[in-house]
């Protein structure tokens, strides 16, 4: 994927002695004794990454760690000190007051955690606040943000005021809006946090379905360790205003870069962050519909199993058979498709060890994992699913 953010060398230093700061920094000064040595407030120092069009970044980082400083400089609302900001290539910092507007208003889109909802207009008119600011049409607007309603789930509430709808709810009308002015990229600043955990919970799935439909390439802030690996396609770790390590979930928590990250992760609810498609197996241990019992045979001595899924030629999951079936279809001259078993369990790529760990106790057979389209795309061992466990 194309990088639709970088930032190199990012820098938001605040007080009135920046250039002293700045110069002890570069000397090793530590941030925490900048304070008393200049009077001044290290937010970040010498940040840099990238972020893919598509992506779901998360920042993650204990209070006072720099996270919120640092989404706060990728609209500018911060100014940095020293660095640069790419979006599509072009160095935002360098942008005077009417490219930053235009900028705001058509690239970028904030949710903020304490939902900023206007307390006196309906749920639509606070989803089409910002497209009546671009002076866009009454019933295009209107039509926009209807469409933005129904994309967080709350058709039907249109004409309800945030105080008649729950925290949730009320996110969630936030979240709309953002979505109302279709920007390139929605940066969330801990949006989430101000929400009790069942709700919390709720809204980070429904993130996540609504970033599968639409694809928005999102920045995300959270404190939160099982919130930022559940969610994050990868994840910024952040201490003492910078970033400690950048990966994947599971490259973080298989190889932390310092005793600090591990120390960071080490209580982490596993179950909750490694999924299907992590642990699977791309076997090639298969037959294939149009093939015998005696070729399905064949595939399980070879590879030391007594069951194999069947395919049709697109890999579309088919059944599975077991090496008593076949050999008894065999002798008897049946075709796989009379011994086709469909006893088996399935799994969606994104499932999660905690929705593994029922099913793995159920079945008899490895777990197939397939997509939208029933297309095998490999298959989770019971050992792989208690695993994941330690």
């Amino acid at each position: 994927m194309p990088e639709k953010i970088k930032v190199q060398n990012l820098t938001k230093i605040y007080g009135k002695n920046v250039p002293e700061t700045l110069k002890k920094l570069k000397a090793g000064v530590p941030k925490d004794e900048i304070p008393q040595a200049t009077g001044d407030t290290v937010g970040i120092y010498d940040v840099s990454f990238d972020v893919k069009e598509g992506e779901t970044f998360v920042i993650m980082g204990l209070s006072g760690s720099g996270k919120s400083t640092l989404i706060r400089c990728l609209n500018l609302l911060n100014s940095p000190t020293e660095g640069q900001i790419f979006i599509n290539g072009e160095d935002i910092v360098k942008y005077d007051k009417k490219q930053l507007k235009e900028l705001r208003q058509n690239k970028l889109a904030m949710v903020f955690q304490h939902f900023g909802l206007f307390t006196h207009m309906t749920v639509m008119d606070n989803v089409e606040y910002g497209l009546s600011i671009r002076e866009i049409d009454e019933k295009k607007r209107k039509d926009i943000a209807g469409k933005a309603i129904e994309t967080v789930g709350l058709g039907g509430w249109e004409n309800k005021y945030p105080n008649q709808l729950s925290g949730g709810m009320q996110q969630r009308v936030g979240l709309a809006r953002a979505l109302a002015n279709d920007p390139e990229i929605l940066l969330m600043d801990e949006p989430f946090s101000a929400l009790d955990p069942l709700i919390r919970r709720d809204m980070q799935e429904e993130l996540m379905e609504i970033q599968a439909r639409i694809q928005k390439t999102i920045v995300f802030i959270t404190h939160d360790v099982n919130e930022a690996f559940k969610i994050g396609d990868r994840v910024a770790v952040m201490k003492d205003a910078q970033i400690e390590q950048i990966g994947r979930p599971e490259e973080i928590l298989d190889a932390p870069a310092s005793d600090y990250i591990e120390a960071f992760v080490k209580d982490i609810d596993k179950t909750k962050v490694i999924q299907a498609k992590n642990i699977m197996i791309k076997t090639h241990a298969l037959a294939y519909l149009n093939s015998g019992p005696k070729m399905a045979v064949r595939e399980m001595q070879a590879n030391g199993i007594s069951s194999v899924f069947v395919v049709d030629r697109e890999k579309k999951l088919q059944g599975i058979v077991t090496i008593d079936d076949a050999i008894v279809a065999g002798r008897e001259q049946k075709t796989l498709k009379d011994i086709l078993r469909h006893d088996y369990l399935t799994l969606d790529p994104d499932s999660y060890i905690q929705d593994m760990i029922p099913k793995a106790t159920e079945s008899k057979y490895p777990l197939a994992v397939v997509d939208e389209n029933n297309k095998l795309l490999g298959i989770v061992v019971r050992v792989s699913v208690l695993s994941g466990l330690m």
